[in-house]
């Protein structure tokens, strides 16, 4: 019934201070959508970024996001990027369970506390 996620939402307190953060950090699109709203794009998916309050039909708090990412590069390369943009990890690399098999991930927190985990699958 379903295929994938094409967005999820971040609730931060600084909407631009995340643009610019996940920009740096990521590397992630920033783009504008519908009303001026902000959003992180990658692949076919995309980051929404919201206020606290902004979106009224869901209980929503800064910094109680928890994601993971799937990197492109090797997972030692993201964490060299991630240490040059002065990004600290605060677990990992580690061994998960991702999706489809096995993961190796880092763990950091974003300027909101949200906890954001790269990762890499080995096949």
């Amino acid at each position: 019934m379903i295929s994938h996620i094409d967005h999820i939402v971040l609730t931060v307190s600084d909407i631009e201070a995340a643009v610019a953060f996940y920009q740096r950090a990521l590397k992630l699109e920033a783009v504008t959508f519908g009303n001026g709203r902000r959003a992180l794009r990658f692949g076919n998916q995309k980051i929404n970024l919201q206020l606290l309050g902004q979106e009224t039909r869901n209980r929503a708090a800064v910094g109680s996001g928890d994601l993971c990412l799937i990197a492109r590069r090797p997972l030692a390369e993201v964490v060299e990027h991630l240490k040059r943009e002065g990004v600290a990890i605060v677990e990992g690399p580690v061994t998960r369970s991702g999706a489809i098999g096995p993961i190796t991930s880092v763990y950091f927190n974003d300027p909101d506390g949200n906890l954001v985990e790269i990762s890499t699958y080995s096949f």
